[in-house]
């Protein structure tokens, strides 16, 4: 009688990709502005003095879209592999989403005025878990169909919310699922397309400036943001007294970050595919001395969870701290600092160690 052997175990690990860690510092930087910066809240690119708007709603999205790079590069980059390794591998990433949820409603519990995206962004990381195996085109056509679903989705829950604490709406109304599964899909796409490649990383930086671009100044020309600033994040905004025409295009097509709109989703995913491509260009396989210099980056990016929750937790401990641009500058300083070393003498960051512990306890 033949033996029935097992599917082949993919090599699930890789070596370390130095640029997406880059790029995971520059969206948690990003996010530290967003916080603590006092950045202003519109972005105009015919006026100067509001260019750091360019993080709101950019950073997060990125934060996402690494979301899915992540998920990629652990699940077997351009090849996942079968049963019954596939499932140890949802099972493991399963474990990790429901840590990270609870992680973010422990950081939400502080208190501080910031709306935080980890209970997001571990719900995320469940949702994407059945797409693992898809094909290539499948992940993308999957990340299409969401970013048109996303503005009738973010208006279709608003009413849930109604009455609701702030507490409550940062669970499901300021990150709407659909929006941000938009990103995660992307960001596996672009795993799944072999990141290490520099044409691929080419690609990338190329097709993210035309799609920022392209969405960006449709956004302008057809729905340009309102003068009036009543608008909630996360969810589409339509001033009072607009005609069907102007509303539907506010829906749909702004160009307002956090709008939910398909120019939204679009313009920032492009920014995204830009930062990634320019990074790992960047960075990749350069010579030592661009990795010294980069040092920092990496160091950040190699424990986003860790720097993204301490900084949070110094927010709280902190009442009344100043935003402005001094202040950005010490969390940044601070972040690299407390990255680098703690990578020199311990490696893994602290909640990422204690995630990849608990999650190893599933069986090999």
């Amino acid at each position: 009688m033949t033996s029935v052997r097992p599917a082949p175990v993919a090599r699930v690990r890789g070596a370390r990709l130095s640029g997406v860690d880059v790029a995971r510092a520059v969206a948690l930087l990003g996010m530290m502005a967003a916080h603590v910066g006092g950045i202003t809240d519109h972005l105009d690119w015919v006026d100067p003095s509001s260019w750091s708007a360019v993080v709101n709603g950019r950073s997060s999205s990125l934060f996402a879209v690494l979301a899915g790079v992540s998920v990629g590069l652990v699940s077997g980059r351009t090849t996942p592999p079968g049963p019954p390794e596939i499932t140890r591998v949802r099972a493991r990433l399963a474990i990790r989403a429901v840590l990270i949820v609870m992680i973010g409603v422990a950081l939400m519990l502080l208190g501080t005025p910031v709306y935080v995206i980890l209970p997001t962004y571990g719900v995320l990381f469940l949702l994407v878990l059945p797409a693992l195996r898809w094909p290539r085109w499948a992940v993308f056509s999957a990340a299409g169909a969401c970013a048109l679903l996303s503005a009738p989705f973010a208006i279709a829950i608003v009413p849930l919310f109604a009455g609701t604490s702030s507490f409550e709406q940062q669970l499901g109304l300021v990150y709407p699922v659909v929006t941000f599964l938009t990103y995660v899909l992307v960001g596996l796409g672009v795993a799944r397309s072999g990141l290490e490649a520099r044409s691929t990383q080419v690609a990338l930086l190329a097709s993210g400036v035309v799609v920022a671009t392209t969405a960006y100044v449709v956004g302008a020309l057809v729905a340009p943001i309102p003068a009036d600033g009543n608008a909630f994040p996360g969810v589409p905004y339509v001033p009072q007294g607009s005609t069907a025409g102007q509303a539907a295009a506010q829906v749909f097509l702004s160009p307002r970050d956090h709008s939910s709109s398909i120019v939204d989703v679009v313009g920032t995913i492009g920014v995204a595919l830009a930062v990634i491509g320019l990074s790992s260009l960047l960075v990749d396989g350069r010579a030592r001395i661009v990795q010294r210099i980069a040092f920092p980056f990496v160091a950040i990016g190699s424990m986003p969870l860790s720097i993204y929750a301490l900084h949070l937790v110094v927010i709280a401990a902190v009442p009344g701290l100043p935003d402005g641009l001094a202040t950005w500058w010490g969390f940044a300083v601070g972040a690299a600092l407390f990255a680098m070393l703690w990578q020199r003498f311990l490696g893994r960051g602290p909640l990422e160690r204690l995630i990849a512990h608990i999650a190893s306890t599933v069986p090999r």
